[in-house]
């Protein structure tokens, strides 16, 4: 069985918002056209409390985009985004939601920050998304979503090695950085994963 795992598709990532991946937007009319392709489609949601320590904010002399220690992890110190309960955090209005099942929210502990749908950055907390992907029979997931070369990139990482075949949709995600796409497309390659047009579900 093939899921559809849809990445953080949320305002604060889309044009205008807190932390914009540019031409987030782009992505949604194709991951809409997608949805009907799968029997399964979930989605994650970054649901940060205000106190984030991910966040610049938290940090005295510390600017947005440095790269700070966390709890023994590197963490890059974002704007304040998707905070419980903001319209940041909600999910773009553009996106149809009715054929999604279930919504694995991650980031939630104040003290680790989670880029994968799966665990959080030091690997201490499980979203449960592979417990509940394994029991409805799913096998191949593929990937979709904001931002590439961070937690659609960490996703597929852990997708893959928990074992499921993994393909990572090249125009249904967006990226912060060319150069960050670029090692994270790499990474993936290395490791296993399908880099794969969507058009190519599409045409089935």
């Amino acid at each position: 069985m093939r899921a559809l795992l849809l990445i953080d598709i949320q305002n604060d990532f889309l044009p205008g918002g807190a932390l914009a991946v540019p031409e987030g937007d782009a992505i949604i009319p194709i991951v809409n056209r997608l949805q009907s392709q799968f029997e399964l489609v979930v989605a994650t949601q970054d649901w940060h409390p205000p106190q984030h320590k991910s966040f610049a904010s938290q940090h005295e002399d510390k600017n947005v985009f440095e790269v700070t220690d966390l709890n023994g992890l590197e963490q890059v110190l974002w704007p304040d985004h998707c905070v419980q309960g903001t319209f940041g955090a909600e999910f773009s209005a553009e996106l149809e939601q009715n054929r999604i099942e279930a919504i694995f929210r991650k980031g939630t502990d104040p003290e680790v920050d989670s880029y994968s749908g799966f665990f959080d950055n030091g690997r201490r907390k499980d979203t449960g998304l592979a417990g509940s992907l394994r029991a409805k029979g799913v096998t191949e997931v593929y990937l979709a979503g904001l931002a590439a070369d961070f937690c659609v990139y960490f996703s597929a990482r852990d997708a893959q090695a928990e074992g499921f075949k993994v393909y990572y949709l090249e125009d249904a995600v967006r990226a912060i950085s060319a150069e960050g796409l670029g090692k994270a497309k790499a990474d993936l390659v290395e490791r296993g994963v399908q880099l794969i047009p969507s058009h190519t579900l599409l045409l089935q």
